[in-house]
């Protein structure tokens, strides 16, 4: 029985592609099938020199492949080849900071810029704010709210799910439901983004994938890519592209003026501190 390789999704797709592929973009192709293994640690401009092509050759024939570009393409073959150069007995805190940089590439490849803006607009003019999250996409909106609140700005993060439907059922034209879901698929979020767009507030999600069942019925959605780390019940890598999302929502909302000072905020972490 022939040997299956565990990076053959990933080649496949390389493959397939040639005939489609411009001489230049071929060549980076070539070189991805016959170093699979040294493509993963390369750097874009490292197969670039191996394929004697550019930089933005390189993210044209990886986009042209279907990836969304060479991280992308990195993330697929490590995932389904875990690094062979690398000893058995290495520790796995190593790979964990490795696949958290590569997790968070992959974020940055993925967001939309016209999307982000347009959601830290639609926070910037909205009357209310509710926050809506379930399960691991829960916290970091609490830490969002809490950030939120440090500008002065009015905004609801309701934790219960059932609190959740009530206030999103209150919304309005001028209002903003904002949902983080990794997979866009969880029932309670999805039926909340549905009753706050019926009932004409914006609606802008975070999520990890660009089609998703939660995407139909917002206004906005900021895809960060699926973290190529497989994960049992916690998606921890995807939540980080997550979190840098929301920081960058909450930074943009700060630049926007109209905010309390952060100077005025100073004295309430000042007298959570012991003087012990």
């Amino acid at each position: 029985m022939p040997v299956l390789r565990p990076e053959i999704g990933a080649l496949t797709r390389v493959r397939s592609a040639m005939t489609s592929l411009g001489p230049s973009e071929a060549r980076v192709a070539a070189v991805v099938l016959e170093h699979p293994e040294d493509v993963v640690e390369w750097s874009t401009a490292e197969l670039a020199q191996a394929a004697g092509t550019s930089t933005a050759t390189v993210i044209r024939a990886c986009q042209s492949a279907g990836f969304r570009g060479f991280q992308h393409l990195r993330l697929e073959l490590a995932r389904a080849a875990p690094l062979l150069p690398r000893g058995a007995d290495e520790a796995h805190e190593e790979r964990t900071f490795d696949d958290a940089i590569d997790a968070l590439r992959l974020a940055q490849e993925s967001v939309a810029p016209d999307a982000l803006e347009r959601a830290a607009d639609a926070l910037r003019t909205a009357r209310r704010i509710v926050l809506v999250g379930n399960g691991f996409s829960g916290p970091p909106l609490q830490d969002l709210a809490m950030r939120i609140s440090t500008l002065g700005r009015p905004v609801e993060a309701p934790v219960d799910p059932l609190a959740q439907q009530f206030a999103v059922n209150s919304l309005a034209h001028g209002d903003l439901c904002l949902a983080l879901s990794y997979s866009g698929a969880n029932v309670q979020t999805l039926r909340a983004c549905t009753a706050a767009s019926e009932r004409g507030a914006t609606v802008a999600v975070v999520t990890s994938y660009a089609r998703s069942p939660i995407g139909r019925s917002a206004d906005i959605v900021i895809a960060t890519g699926a973290a190529a780390a497989a994960h049992d019940i916690d998606p921890y890598l995807a939540r980080l592209g997550h979190t840098v999302v929301l920081h960058a929502l909450h930074a943009a909302l700060a630049r926007g003026g109209g905010a309390v000072s952060v100077a005025s905020m100073r004295h309430v972490v000042a007298d959570a501190l012991s003087e012990d």
